[in-house]
């Protein structure tokens, strides 16, 4: 029965309509829609097409459109914040787990005063429970989840979506380190759900040490002196400690997963790696020595592939030293030129700052910070001179990291007020990504089936976008394609081998194991090879 086909375009030999419908659904209901006329022969009709003409039929019904996009393969998410991807109730139980409390007026997490019954109970403040309730008071467990998330997010005056959705971090905040391999677990386990096969995980790495000698030091307005004085007071120790802390997650991970096991969890198939976070709305001095250490970390340890600037970038600070912040990117990566450069940029919206404001953000990342990507990208039509600067970008292939959801509840852009299609019009490469995930209560199949239902696209442009994905990975290694950005003809080692083949000739896998970046661009091929088959 497995390998039988109905044609059910076609009159079957059955009385009652409702049975023809019945089978219809069970055996082959997408081609339920589609006529003869719409569909090629079984001859002619390619694999890419044969997945189109199911994404048309799928695009009818939300439900069966989730289901066709969550088994597309997806490449990679390279816009993704470990912290904000985790999802309320994994935080409410590490909570309980740490013996933290919650403060009920803010819903927040605080710590305990005192830890009683040899350390098993934490000992509360005024207005304040154990988290542990939660799991017995319904009402507060939901309040939680609301306030660490955008569930049931109503905007009411003074409280607006871009309020709600940063003031959740710190509602969140103040569970143990230990937790990160969770956390990565869950992040991977959800991508692998996904058929995602790649991760860039946006992380802070403990700071602490550097934010105290960077305020011992002060402000200088001499990068090399200032970076000089940090390093003389001994910054390179929380580098150290960036790495044992990734030793540790990734060994919990490992083991939570099985990985390398009979029973290995499908999570092992993802590879995971980092972007270094900066927090740009502190004193100018200590996001200075916070990018220096995220730089020095990613020298230091390649599971560190990049850097990211991030927090809102409509607050006072970012908004007032933004071109300072620019200025310190390009100082590091005159000095770590290998150290790959992503930025929050465009993040905005008339009325959240002054239209002064919109004028330049994206263009001083890409111009003067030399920014490979950029990160949602939303006010690119106001800043100055946008055509010429989206000419530039495609130019320069510089890829733009579409949040769609995130960019609606957060600045209230969507639909055609999104300049998605405007890059696209341009040929700035473009690709999907989920951004907080856990806050959004979402995943990246989700801003998939958002993006085919807002701008009507094609499965060959969901399969551009993927591949995009990888395309503009910070993994090590060439590419699989021998133009960028141009995913018609692959490298000279591998132009006589089909892509994704599971066997490539012995120059092409020569080839393959130079380059992480590429071993993944085959293996997505492959995995489109496997899905388009199954259609």
């Amino acid at each position: 029965m497995k390998n039988s086909k109905i044609n059910c375009s076609r009159r079957l030999p059955f009385r009652r309509p409702f049975r023809v419908l019945a089978i219809c659904l069970l055996f082959g209901w997408p081609a339920l829609a589609q006529t003869e006329a719409e569909r090629p022969t079984d001859v002619t009709a390619s694999p890419e097409q044969r997945a189109e003409l199911n994404l048309k039929v799928a695009r009818e019904n939300p439900l069966q459109l989730r289901h066709f996009l969550l088994g597309m393969p997806k490449g990679g998410d390279l816009h993704n914040h470990l912290s904000g991807a985790v999802y309320a109730e994994s935080w409410i139980r590490a909570a309980a787990e740490d013996h933290l409390c919650v403060d009920i007026a803010k819903l927040a997490f605080a710590k305990a005063q005192a830890l009683l019954n040899g350390g098993a109970e934490p000992a509360c403040g005024d207005g304040q429970v154990p988290a542990a309730q939660a799991f017995k008071d319904q009402e507060l467990y939901d309040a939680l989840v609301d306030a660490f998330s955008m569930r049931g997010f109503v905007a009411s005056p003074g409280v607006t979506g871009h309020d709600h959705f940063f003031d959740a971090f710190s509602k969140f905040g103040g569970t143990d380190r230990r937790h990160l391999g969770e956390w990565i677990d869950e992040v991977a386990t959800r991508a692998a759900a996904q058929n995602e096969q790649y991760l860039e995980l946006m992380h802070t790495p403990e700071f602490s040490h550097t934010v105290t000698i960077s305020r011992e030091i002060g402000w200088r307005e001499d990068f090399g002196a200032l970076r000089d004085a940090l390093f003389a007071r001994g910054l390179r120790d929380d580098v150290t400690l960036a790495k044992t802390s990734m030793d540790q997650a990734e060994a919990l991970r490992m083991k939570r997963e099985h990985c390398g096991q009979a029973d290995a969890a499908a999570g092992c198939t993802v590879q995971v790696r980092y972007l270094c976070q900066v927090l740009r709305g502190f004193p100018k001095e200590q996001v200075f020595a916070q990018t220096l250490m995220c730089f020095e970390t990613a020298s230091a340890d390649p599971r560190f592939v990049g850097i990211n600037l991030v927090m809102p970038e409509d607050g006072y600070t970012a908004m007032n030293d933004y071109a300072l912040h620019m200025r310190m990117v390009a100082f590091f990566r005159g000095l770590y030129p290998k150290v790959h450069v992503s930025l929050h940029a465009g993040e905005i919206a008339p009325g959240f700052v002054p239209y002064e404001g919109l004028c330049c953000h994206i263009r001083m990342a890409v111009e003067e910070a030399g920014a490979e990507r950029i990160g949602h990208g939303a006010d690119v039509m106001y800043e100055n001179k946008p055509h010429e600067l989206l000419k530039e970008m495609a130019a320069k292939h510089v890829m733009v990291e579409i949040s769609l959801t995130s960019n609606d509840v957060i600045l209230g852009v969507s639909g055609k007020e999104h300049p998605f299609l405007l890059y696209r019009m341009f040929g700035v490469p473009v690709a999907l990504s989920s951004d907080d995930e856990g806050v959004s209560r979402i995943d990246l199949t989700h801003e998939y089936v958002r993006a085919v239902q807002s701008y009507d696209l094609h499965f060959a442009d969901l399969k551009k976008m993927v591949r995009t994905t990888l395309e503009h990975s910070f993994l090590p290694g060439a590419s699989l394609w021998n133009a960028q950005d141009a995913f018609a003809k692959t490298v000279a080692d591998c132009a006589q081998d089909s892509a994704g083949a599971e066997k490539p000739s012995s120059a092409c896998t020569a080839f393959l194991k130079s380059s992480e970046k590429a071993q993944q661009q085959w293996e997505l091929e492959r995995r489109f090879r496997v899905f388009e088959a199954g259609l």
